[in-house]
Order: C-alpha cells, then structure tokens, then sequence
C-alpha cells in the first residue's frame, strides 16, 4: 500500500462548494463503505453532496461527466478485483483513462476513488472500515475538494 508520503489535511473545510459522489454496487460490500466514508468527511468538511449509485465501474464516467456540469468537485468510487482474465486490465485502463479525460475536458476534479486490488482483502484494507490502513473514499474527497479550492484561486 501506498502510505508513505500521503498528505496530512487536519480539519479540511470547504463549506459552499459541492462535490458529486458516484459509486458503483459491484463488490456491494466494498463499495458501500467507501461511499459511506466519502460522504461522511464531504458533509464533516462543510460541503453539499450530490449522491449517485451506478451498477460498475465502465459506468462511472458518464455519470462523473453529467455531474461536472453542476458541481465544483466530483468522486467516482468503485472497487475493481482481479479475476482470471484480461478483464480486469481493461476496465481499470479504461476507467482511469475516462475520469482523467473528464478532469481535463471539463476542468473539474475528478476524485479516483476506484480500487484496483488483486484480492478481497487488499480492498478491505482501502476501503475504510475499522482496521483498514488506508481510507480511500474520504481521500478521494479532499482530494477533490482541496483541487477545487487551488483552481479558484488560480487566476483565469
């Protein structure tokens, strides 16, 4: 896991902006905490949430997309396992690929919250439950929300 060198951000606010948080059902279990988690530290921060669930991951992109349009930030969650084909490659390629094209394309931040683990238990340990080492759906959300602060202060 890639702890080492992750930012510290101690009582992160961002009260008047909203952020959008997509979340996929595959690996249901998975996935609820991170969302869970995503919008807890989204509401402890002070910002409004727009919630979407969607099936998978493929379908993350879309739905980032169509919330960009109305929200400052936007979060796609999701929980991606390898299995015993190429298919795994393919939808992480092809997920990252698309959220990143968004965040340039529409110059919202896109928070990548979307898991890519070999097994169950490396994305237990991600995905911020009790135990876990790392808590990727909050950090995905001050990701998101700490970029929108340093974009609005960017001059235009």
């Amino acid at each position: 896991m890639a702890v080492a060198g992750l930012p510290t951000v101690e009582n992160f606010q961002a009260p008047g902006y909203t952020v959008g948080i997509v979340t996929a059902t595959w690996n249901e279990r998975i996935c609820d905490q991170l969302h869970a988690r995503a919008v807890a530290t989204a509401h402890d921060a002070g910002a409004r949430v727009v919630e979407a669930r969607v099936m998978g991951a493929l379908e993350l992109p879309v739905v980032v997309q169509k919330l960009s349009d109305t929200c400052d930030a936007v979060v796609a969650l999701g929980c991606v396992i390898r299995g015993g084909t190429p298919h795994f490659d393919y939808v992480c390629d092809s997920v990252t690929q698309g959220l990143t094209r968004l965040a340039l394309d529409t110059r919202t931040p896109i928070g990548n919250g979307v898991l890519t683990c070999n097994d169950d238990q490396q994305a237990v340990d991600r995905a911020g439950f009790e135990g876990s080492a790392e808590d990727k759906g909050a950090e995905a959300v001050i990701a998101a929300l700490h970029t929108a602060k340093v974009l609005e202060k960017l001059p235009r």
